[in-house]
């Protein structure tokens, strides 16, 4: 059954990419306008979203927003959504009241990503690896950063259709025998090892800290940036084997999300992390770890994997939604707040 048709949403649109270290915001004036973003900001530095927008955006136009479509790092549901790595709590009701916009639509923030697949150029990705992108095929879009993010987007009916989810959160364990070593003493989250707690920003820290017991060494480097630019320099023994475990352990999880999706359109890496580590990726650990799925190998190597290093990507896909929302099937039950006043028009 095909979906009803969306109700456009009326412009100015302001859209935000809400995650749970920064926040990015941008206007689109009309459905052919160019995206006018504003500098990103730390998702710390404000109480809430209302504050946020008042202070990084409306601050700086005089443009007022009618609308808003904002992608939020945590499942969508009810009426308050909480951020899963953040302490706001996202309201629509408050963002009516305190901004007066009066239309407002909620997404998941790797669903926002997935979104915007179709809408990357050649120069907005770097592949790595072989594969070919099939088109009008399933993408997946898996982001490590504060989170790890994952999406779907399928194409049926002449539409994109985005399949958000807590993918993330899935359990994960050892396979190669130099693992099993580093995962007896990997401090487990919430109880157990997922792969986010692996392979986002904070699992940088924690494999590197595994890796340096495991070698007898004392741990030197204590956040994922400083450990990120010693493995890059190659000043660091631990902190090169924890980068080359942390792609292996990527491509592993992306190779699981292919097979899952049955992913011909590509795998797609966003967030923060994954264009940092490009000289990482390319050295071959991350493809090889993607394609060891017996007995489908062959299957899964001919899928493409890219990193996405175009800035903001998530606040291109809600541009695209916002422009023509009914080239996507994107579900709204529960998800768009409107003023009586504006649902009447």
């Amino acid at each position: 059954m095909l979906q009803a048709a969306i109700e456009p949403l009326a412009f100015p649109v302001l859209v935000g990419d809400i995650g749970g270290t920064n926040v990015r915001f941008a206007l689109l004036s009309d459905a052919n306008a160019e995206l006018r973003s504003f500098p990103s900001v730390g998702t710390a530095d404000y109480p809430d979203i209302e504050t946020a927008i008042e202070e990084t955006v409306l601050a700086h136009t005089s443009i007022m927003p009618r609308s808003a479509v904002i992608a939020v790092a945590g499942p969508v549901s009810g009426n308050a959504v909480d951020l899963t790595n953040a302490d706001w709590i996202v309201r629509p009701a408050d963002i009516m009241e305190k901004v007066g916009i009066g239309d407002v639509v909620l997404l998941n923030d790797f669903e926002a990503l997935a979104l915007a697949l179709p809408e990357l150029r050649p120069a907005d990705v770097t592949h790595v690896g072989r594969g070919e992108v099939e088109s009008f095929c399933t993408k997946v879009v898996v982001g490590p950063g504060t989170g790890l993010g994952v999406g779907g987007l399928v194409h049926a009916a002449r539409i994109w259709v985005p399949v958000p989810g807590e993918g993330g959160h899935v359990s994960f364990g050892p396979i190669e025998p130099d693992e099993f070593p580093i995962w007896r003493v990997i401090e487990p989250e919430h109880g157990r090892i997922s792969a986010e707690s692996l392979l986002a920003g904070r699992g940088i820290v924690r494999l590197y800290r595994a890796v340096a017991t495991v070698a007898g060494s004392m741990p030197q480097l204590h956040s994922p940036a400083m450990i990120t630019d010693a493995a890059l320099a190659g000043t660091d023994p631990c902190a090169e084997r924890t980068m080359e475990l942390y792609c292996r352990l990527l491509g592993r999880t992306a190779g699981d999300l292919a097979l899952i999706f049955m992913a011909r359109g590509g795998v797609y890496l966003g967030g923060g992390i994954a264009p940092r580590l490009l000289p990482f990726l390319n050295r071959g650990g991350f493809r090889k770890a993607f394609e060891a799925k017996a007995p489908h190998e062959k299957l899964v190597a001919g899928m493409a994997t890219a990193v996405i290093t175009r800035d903001s990507p998530a606040l291109l896909g809600l541009a695209a939604f916002a422009r023509t929302p009914n080239r996507f099937g994107v579900s709204l039950t529960g998800r768009r707040w409107r003023r009586a006043a504006v649902a009447a028009r």
